[in-house]
């Protein structure tokens, strides 16, 4: 009986096909030969360069004969019965190489070749039926070039060559959509390769048409954007013609649309298209062998994290909106109409009038109809310390809530933008934003296409988000006497009102109808049911108070006479705290802040605290976590003036920033013994860290503070005395750690910035030296090295000038992980072993350890493994007797990877299972994963196939989890292994 056909694949995984069972390959070296006569593409290929490929420049004595048995294995695999030593008709001898008798019909390669052939050839006459033919070759590609053969292999010019087709093949087919008036079919295709390639100009100016003539203008622009950026960055060119007159068209299309009004297509993909984006970021290569390796950003996956659920708690006494709550569902699309922008905006910037409470109590109501989440923020639009939010950190949020990693996201607020804007396509989100300022602070928030409800309250009535995007407007007025008196039914009961109706509507009246200033009184009068109405009108009348930034233009009343009263009716160490709550610059604060605000220790502040809640003048939002109404934020600000000298104020930010400052500082020591701070001066009287115990609740303690210690930093660099700036620049530089680890590169880069601009203003070369150093680290880890490698430069000028041997070591591994990056292992090692050199005279344990293991991960690299193994253990002794865990499970990866290339598989599972012990509990998914895949290829080595999947399943799960695109490489291995009983 006649065997059936053969298929062979090798756009992806390398995989060969008998009818529809796939045939077992052997392992990866068997794999690589066969990937090569793929790719020769039925081309004679030499035996030299077969022994190249598969053991590069050190083949041993052996190779040629190693050959010969792979031809043997590959005959006999092709065609059972064979006889021993006969050639068979797939695979021939034939001038002095081997040649595999392929045809379109049986390898994917030659297929994609032809298809691709067939479309060019037709492509003018008939560019709707090229498309099909490209966009049918396109779908052959499932994944990169030979998934799962060894990387050394994979660097062989004959697999870069093929690599290079596919972008070619995405810019036909790109070329080919755009003449068939369909550009939509390739945007995925487009988009992936453009991450992929994101130098390569032609592809770029592919990528902004197609943009463009699918509607997506403002995508394409802020394409253009990144990739002029990158081309200035890394190559120091500005972009060619062929970039520059897609970008033109781009611009005619917009004037286009300008001029004759023609609405422009919600930005970003297409429903069923892939949400894909170009993003920057450092390189990597997978080690764990210094924390600062982290893996190159890509295009984010589509969520695998919950839907978020960001709104606030709703009230359960929401009262006297009811006409407004109509007009809200009409617009929200109950009555039909699709969701859209809706626009909260009170009269005369009127303040505490109920908008955020509406806006909420909407979202509540129709959030079921919105099951990709709900994501709100508040943007602190008129928040009286100033500390405006930022639309960039707020988009950045989002991301993250829609399960982009950090890493993942690109640099520049516009790029951010349409990232957002793409995640959101297609999926049915509602978006709260709280508080806006601006229409330029809300436009980068507001998603893209159709399905969203994007709710936005402001005291500006944003006319210019109602005029360019169509927002609609809901205007909120203050209570009328009507709502007043039901609102205060319902919190202090129908028969309390009802005895007292007079003094009822004289305390409505002296709050002037906002729900704010009611709720403030009414906490009072709950507070003391025995106190008659008519008692608390006469107290609050004759209460005197001043916040003139928010008096109604249309009363004689005065509200913060409201404030003023509400905060008179707590003991005067509560009225202190309160005042001195407004100095904190962030959104939000804890009970240890606001103890050291007060200088109060946290067991004499919780009772403070809990007056001010209980009389609704502080928000316990989170168990332990505090904010303030803005209104009633401006009214503390204004009695901490009145009230406390300038002096009591610095004293009491004095007090603010040391908590801060010695808290992450310890912080710093948990989660970078090896690093070099520099130790805080001592706390003043009245500040005690927060404690935190290992690096877990050092983690958790910097996530709970992440947006306020930006603000500190902001804050303290901007208060133009030099003690405050310097402790900014501590602060900064102590933030580090964090913020590597966690991936938030574009809050480092801002902190670093503001860092570097107060150490220059203090005139101090010791500081202007860290800073350079601290900027060029995350400027490394966002790609920009063009900026990073110069800064470290200087950094060691300074560094030695003032004989800073400490500076210098660090700097010269900062400079080493940057040849890591440009693929300069040799460089990267000198630099290693000079700072080892240095720490070592220096006596720092803790940096010597840490540098230890690089230099053996870069012996390793270099192919010398057992120079490595030496580095690596004596490493390992010092980070146990350190109690370095972090490093001990980097140093157990960096040894087991050796003895995996010294054959030793024993060995290395043993180091693998050593270092996943030690990161489980650590929260360091990503770098678990990378492990995981390596204890696959070990178990793969030694004929363990069930082992290597269940590990490669593992780190499946955990990239999933991450949404991060490595997830398709582990799916390839897997795929690879497929469809054999007992195999992979």
């Amino acid at each position: 009986m006649p065997l059936e056909p053969l298929r062979f694949a090798v756009l992806g995984a390398v995989r060969v096909f008998r009818g529809d069972a796939e045939l077992e390959l052997g392992g990866p070296q068997e794999r690589a030969f066969l990937a090569l006569l793929l790719v020769g593409a039925g081309r004679p290929v030499a035996v030299s360069e077969i022994v190249d490929v598969l053991w590069g420049a050190a083949p041993p004595r052996s190779a040629v004969n190693v050959v010969r048995r792979h031809v043997g294995s590959l005959r006999r695999l092709l065609e059972p019965g064979l006889a021993a030593r006969a050639e068979g008709r797939w695979l021939v001898r034939e001038a002095g190489g081997y040649r595999l008798v392929t045809d379109g019909d049986s390898s994917d390669l030659l297929r994609f070749r032809a298809l691709r052939e067939e479309g060019r050839r037709i492509a003018d006459r008939s560019p709707a039926q090229a498309l099909e033919l490209l966009t049918e070759a396109l779908s052959l590609w499932r994944g990169p070039l030979a998934v799962g053969i060894p990387a050394q292999a994979r660097a062989h010019p004959a697999f870069d060559a093929v690599d290079r087709e596919l972008p070619a093949a995405v810019r036909q087919a790109a070329d080919a959509a755009l003449r068939a008036g369909r550009p939509d079919v390739v945007l995925a295709d487009l988009r992936q390769a453009a991450a992929r390639h994101p130098l390569d100009e032609p592809l770029q100016a592919g990528l902004l048409l197609a943009l463009a003539a699918a509607g997506h203008r403002s995508e394409a622009l802020a394409a253009y954007e990144a990739v002029r950026a990158r081309l200035a960055e890394e190559l120091g060119i500005d972009p060619g013609a062929v970039l520059r007159d897609a970008r033109d068209t781009v611009l005619h299309a917009v004037r286009e649309t300008v001029l004759h009004g023609v609405p422009e297509t919600a930005v970003g993909p297409s429903s069923g298209e892939s949400s894909g984006e170009v993003t920057e970021g450092a390189g990597a290569d997978g080690s764990l062998a210094d924390p600062a390796r982290a893996p190159a950003p890509g295009p984010p996956s589509p969520s695998a994290l919950p839907p978020p659920a960001q709104l606030p708690h709703g009230i359960e006494v929401f009262t006297g909106r009811d006409v407004e709550l109509d007009e809200a569902f009409a617009l929200s699309g109950v009555d039909g109409a699709g969701p859209g922008t809706v626009v909260i905006s009170a009269i005369g910037g009127m303040a505490g009038v109920g908008k955020t409470t509406l806006a909420v109590h909407w979202a509540h109501r129709v959030a079921d109809r919105f099951p990709d989440g709900q994501l709100y923020v508040n943007l602190r639009g008129f928040d009286p310390s100033g500390a405006v939010l930022d639309p960039g950190e707020a988009v950045r949020g989002f991301l993250g809530a829609l399960g982009v990693p950090p890493e993942r996201v690109p640099h520049g607020v516009d790029a951010q933008a349409a990232l957002y804007r793409s995640v959101l396509a297609g999926r049915r989100v509602l978006v709260v934003l709280d508080n806006a300022r601006d229409t330029e602070q809300v436009r980068p928030l507001l998603p893209g296409s159709p399905g969203c409800l994007t709710i936005v309250t402001s005291r500006d009535e944003l006319a210019g988000l109602v005029a360019a995007h169509g927002a609609h407007s809901l205007v909120l007025r203050p209570f009328d006497a009507v709502q007043a008196r039901a609102f205060l039914v319902r919190r202090l009961g129908a028969e309390r009102v009802a005895a007292e109706p007079r003094a009822a509507d004289e305390i409505s009246e002296l709050c002037a109808g906002l729900p704010l200033a009611l709720a403030c009184v009414a906490a009072r009068a709950a507070g003391h049911p025995h106190f008659p109405l008519a008692a608390v009108a006469a107290e609050l009348r004759e209460a005197h108070g001043s916040l003139d930034a928010f008096v109604r233009s249309d009363a004689s009343v005065d509200v913060g006479t409201v404030f003023s009263w509400s905060s008179r009716a707590v003991s005067a160490a509560a009225a202190r705290l309160f005042r001195l709550l407004a100095l904190h610059p962030g959104p939000d604060l804890s009970l240890p802040a606001a103890a050291a605000l007060a200088g109060l220790p946290a067991r004499r502040a919780r009772p403070l605290m809990a007056e001010l809640t209980g009389l609704h003048l502080v928000t316990e939002h989170g168990p332990g976590r505090y904010a303030f109404h803005d209104l009633l934020r401006a009214h503390a600000g204004e009695l901490v003036h009145e009230r406390h000298t300038e002096a009591d104020r610095a004293a009491a930010l004095n007090r603010l920033h040391h908590h801060y400052l010695h808290t992450v500082h310890a912080a710093d020591r948990l989660l970078a013994p090896n690093a070099d701070p520099l130790p805080p001066p001592p706390a003043p009287e009245g500040v005690d860290p927060e404690p935190l115990a290992d690096d877990d609740r050092a983690l958790a303690w910097l996530t709970a503070e992440h947006a306020v210690l930006l603000a500190v930093v902001e804050t303290a660099a901007a208060s133009g005395q030099p003690v405050q700036e310097r402790l900014a620049c501590q602060l900064a530089w102590s933030l580090e750690p964090f913020f590597d680890r966690r991936g938030h590169w574009h809050d480092g880069l801002a902190v670093q910035r503001t860092a570097l601009d107060a150490a220059r203003r203090l005139a101090d070369p010791a500081l202007e030296a860290r800073g350079l150093r601290g900027l060029a680290r995350v400027e490394g880890r966002l790609g920009l090295h063009s900026r990073s490698v110069p800064r470290l430069e200087r950094a060691l000028e300074l560094f030695t000038e003032l004989g800073d041997d400490t500076g210098r070591a660090h700097t010269h591994r900062s400079l080493g992980w940057e040849c890591d990056q440009r693929g300069d292992l040799p460089g990267a090692l000198r630099h290693n072993r000079f700072a080892l050199g240095l720490f070592r005279t220096l006596g720092d344990r803790a940096a010597q350890a840490s540098v230890l293991n690089s230099v053996g991960w870069y012996h390793a690299q270099l192919g010398e493994y057992r120079r490595a193994l030496t580095h690596c253990f004596e490493a390992l002794t010092m980070l146990q007797e350190l109690g370095d865990r972090y490093g001990q499970a980097a140093t157990w990866d960096s040894i087991a990877y050796a003895h995996h290339h010294l054959g030793r598989h024993p060995h290395a599972l043993l180091g693998y299972r050593n270092a996943l012990a030690l990161l489980r509990d650590q929260g360091v998914p990503y770098v678990e994963a990378d492990i995981l895949v390596r204890v696959g290829e070990t178990h793969l080595a030694t004929g363990d196939h069930d082992g290597a999947r269940t590990a490669w399943q593992q780190a499946l799960v955990l990239l999933r989890g991450l949404n991060h695109p490595d997830a398709e490489r582990v799916e390839a291995l897997l795929d690879a292994r497929d469809g054999h009983a007992g195999a992979v």
